[in-house]
């Protein structure tokens, strides 16, 4: 498989480490911005179920604005050839 060698961004690192500090973050919130974290650098890349859980965060109208910046990072960095 290719790997995606993309990381996630200065701006979308921030926002993470904010999400990760807040109480009031929903757990999927906190999911994706670990994620996110972890492939801030090290060359990660999305895992299949994650993947699946920012698709439907995507999907959804019930997220934030802030949760779905979050997915999206995350689904960049997955791997292009699942």
């Amino acid at each position: 498989m290719a790997k995606n060698t993309k990381q996630t961004s200065a701006q979308i690192a921030k926002l993470a480490a904010e999400t990760l500090q807040d109480k009031q973050a929903s757990q999927i919130a906190k999911s994706l911005a670990a994620s996110a974290l972890a492939q801030a650098s090290g060359g990660k890349q999305t895992g299949a179920d994650m993947e699946d859980k920012a698709a439907r965060v995507l999907a959804s109208e019930r997220y934030s604005d802030q949760t779905k910046q979050l997915a999206a990072s995350v689904l960049a960095q997955s791997n292009k050839e699942r």
